[in-house]
């Protein structure tokens, strides 16, 4: 488990908070050398358009967005990271939840469009909520890696994965989704614990995602206290802003408060609320 910390992004010289080791279910029914370009391992859905994607950096750089656009309404987009590290089978085993059925059951009663950052393992331990997420429209699923293990050094005691094996981990968790029958997760990545560097983007690149981090962070990982992570989350958005949350009842127990919490209060102050790639699509003047 790893403590909330500040992350610092060589690439784009902005400071981003992670958090880690937090996931989500569902409630119901319902350095090195740059790689070779190959295709991007995305299986989208067959009836739907591309989502919206950033150009790459010079040399095909992977892109990086961290929040939508300042100036064209009060749009928030609400993000939840499903992780579980490659090593937590035991734990899971064991009885540690890495799920959250009511917080998904919350975002539902509240009408509350997300989307989920879920790592392969995740989708191995949860296959039917991985493909019941990946099939709600309210939703979208996007990769968090295979393993959640940091791409970066130093970042939050996660074990490390270097640059050369980062391609294959982002990979192996779009198999994993394809595995588990979700067919239609988007283009988006972040990388674990939000670290990344020069190198990581190097060694994403030509895959054809874009890298999501966040402008707010919202301290859920590991809070007891939901008015604290609730007032963070409301002193921190502004237009455009994509906060980051967690959905796993054992490392973040008060999100599901949080939530309802922020929604109501948010919506009184005139918020809408968007998906990820509404967010992308509005800084590229799209609706």
């Amino acid at each position: 488990m790893i403590p909330l910390a500040r992350c610092l992004s060589a690439a784009t010289a902005a400071c981003a908070l992670g958090a880690a080791l937090a996931a989500c279910g569902t409630a119901g029914p319902a350095a090195g050398t740059r790689p070779a370009a190959v295709k991007s391992p995305v299986s989208a859905s067959p009836s739907a358009t591309r989502p919206p994607v950033l150009t790459p950096g010079p040399g095909g750089l992977t892109p990086v967005f961290e929040h939508g656009p300042r100036d064209k309404g009060k749009i928030v987009a609400f993000t939840f990271d499903a992780d579980m590290t490659a090593d937590e089978g035991p734990r899971a085993a064991a009885g540690e939840h890495f799920d959250n059925p009511g917080l998904i059951g919350a975002l539902h009663t509240l009408k509350v469009p997300a989307t989920i950052f879920m790592t392969g393992r995740w989708a191995e331990q949860y296959p039917d909520e991985a493909r019941s997420l990946g099939g709600d429209p309210q939703f979208e699923v996007a990769n968090h890696s295979y393993s959640h293990y940091a791409f970066t050094p130093s970042c939050y005691g996660l074990p490390t994965i270097d640059a050369d094996h980062a391609r294959a981990d982002v990979e192996r968790a779009y198999t994993a989704f394809r595995k588990a029958g979700l067919r239609n997760a988007l283009p988006y990545f972040r990388f674990p614990g939000g670290c990344y560097d020069q190198p990581s983007l190097r060694a994403l690149s030509g895959l054809g995602v874009t890298a999501i981090q966040w402008d707010v962070v919202s301290g859920d990982a590991f809070a007891t206290d939901a008015d604290a992570v609730a007032k963070q989350v409301l002193d921190g958005v502004r237009p455009g802003s994509v906060v980051i949350m967690h959905c796993t009842r054992s490392a973040a127990p008060t999100t599901e408060r949080v939530v309802r919490t922020v929604v109501p209060e948010l919506r009184k102050r005139g918020y809408t609320f968007v998906k990820v790639s509404q967010m992308i699509a509005a800084s590229q003047g799209h609706r």
